[in-house]
């Protein structure tokens, strides 16, 4: 009996016993009176029997006969032996007209050892796969979030570039961030080093798979793009365990590679990125293997210097206004209206924003000169009555005055790219020769040379 049972037996025996009235038992039971006293007269009548429920042990009248169900199993046996329940159901149904429910014909299925539910299946076994056969042919890349530094610096990311065919580690980079324009400055340096290989393989990250199903576009990441511009391939892994090798190093590196710039005195992220190559040649030494062809995949890199720049950039299409203005990233672009740009009323431009933080405006393969007005910087009075246009500008920047004062951090736009990998290039610039960031600036000594 249950404990259910077990508080019906005690409270209709102390109605039979007159310790309780059958009003209080009621209350108790959750019952009628009447169905009190039809448990008493039963309790009297046969004993604690009579308290159990009289279904108990016998089939449900509205039980599926057997023969159904051994005419389903053979159905499913013969005609749809590899078919899931809710496939076989709906078969079973529209060409056999045998009408039961979904969850019936699953419990069958499970018990007669056609159907194994998901939670009750063995772990699927990863076999590995076999290393290419030539240097260059397939690259594997990730980024590997750790505590680097060991605290001495704040957590970052290791870009990691190893060849699948031998092992090699082609290229390492830090990065406080796994963006899109991290990738792009490490790939830069990996084809300039190395030249184009056949193919990148990755996982399902966002700068490298648009996840999206309404996505507005065919389908490539910026960083997709730039692939897709070299002509190397971008191959996305359906699972982790298909780029275990790569899961491999970057478990190995962050063993050696920490322990290495501790011993190295290295606390920075600048001070690791120009230690890296003696790194890669130490570690290539010890655990690379002979590819089982000597040739080599990787193509020269054809492309110039100026073409890499307008490849290795984030791009996004503009409508330029009757004004020859538009804006990207809420900062307002206003095109020199020269004769010939004029010409450029209700075109589309093409905006190119590099890793290095520079701005570059196409249209067709013709860069356009233009003027800048950031509304989330203060307004230069002087800089707007020298140009009239901007007073188109200044109209806009008042209507989204109240905005900007109700904000508690003024921000970029969050349909940006992150701009991480762009600061840290400007500081590396401005520690060079700070006239090269802001060259405006600059003012011309009058002194004359003894």
């Amino acid at each position: 009996m249950n404990d259910k049972e077990i508080l019906r037996l005690s409270a209709i025996r102390d109605v039979c016993e007159n310790r309780i009235r059958r009003s209080d038992a009621a209350r108790i039971l959750s019952l009628s009176i009447r169905q009190v006293q039809r448990l008493v007269t039963r309790f009297r009548q046969i004993g604690a029997v009579g308290i159990i429920h009289q279904r108990r042990g016998k089939p449900s009248p509205n039980k599926i006969h057997d023969d159904v169900r051994y005419q389903c199993l053979n159905i499913i046996r013969e005609c749809y032996l590899d078919f899931g329940p809710t496939l076989a159901h709906e078969k079973i149904t529209e060409r056999h007209n045998i009408s039961i429910s979904l969850e019936t014909l699953r419990q069958w299925m499970i018990a007669d050892g056609l159907w194994i539910p998901h939670a009750k299946r063995k772990p699927r076994v990863y076999q590995p796969r076999h290393r290419r056969d030539c240097l260059g042919e397939l690259v594997q890349i990730d980024g590997s979030h750790h505590d680097w530094f060991e605290g001495r610096s704040d957590k970052c990311c290791l870009l990691v570039f190893i060849d699948d065919a031998t092992g090699r580690l082609m290229n390492l980079r830090f990065s406080e961030t796994e963006s899109a324009f991290d990738y792009m400055v490490a790939t830069r340096e990996y084809i300039e080093h190395h030249g184009k290989p056949t193919a990148f393989y990755s996982d399902r990250h966002s700068v490298f798979h648009v996840s999206k199903r309404d996505a507005q576009s065919d389908r490539l990441t910026q960083f997709g793009r730039v692939l897709n511009e070299l002509n190397i391939e971008l191959i996305c892994a359906n699972s982790s365990q298909a780029k275990g090798r790569v899961e491999r190093a970057n478990k190995t590196l962050q063993d050696r590679l920490v322990k290495e710039m501790r011993l190295q005195g290295i606390d920075t992220i600048e001070q690791a990125n120009a230690w890296l190559p003696d790194f890669i040649a130490d570690f290539n030494r010890r655990f690379a293997k002979p590819a089982r062809f000597p040739k080599d995949m990787h193509r020269p890199l054809r492309e110039s210097t100026d073409e890499l720049d307008n490849i290795f950039a984030w791009q996004e299409l503009r409508k330029l206004t009757k004004s020859l203005t538009f804006q990207y990233d809420k900062v307002v672009y206003l095109i020199d209206p020269t004769e010939e740009n004029q010409r450029l009323v209700n075109q589309v431009v093409k905006v190119l924003d590099r890793p290095d933080g520079t701005i570059a405006i196409q249209y067709g393969h013709r860069n356009l000169a233009f003027k800048t007005f950031d509304k989330l910087a203060d307004v230069d009075q002087g800089q707007v009555v020298e140009n009239k246009r901007l007073g188109a500008v200044l109209k806009f920047a008042h209507a989204k005055q109240e905005e900007f004062e109700q904000q508690q951090k003024r921000s970029r736009s969050k349909k940006a790219p992150k701009r991480t990998a762009q600061h840290r290039a400007i500081r590396q610039l401005e520690a060079l020769n700070p006239v090269l960031v802001h060259p405006e600036q600059f003012r011309a000594s009058s002194r004359k040379k003894p």
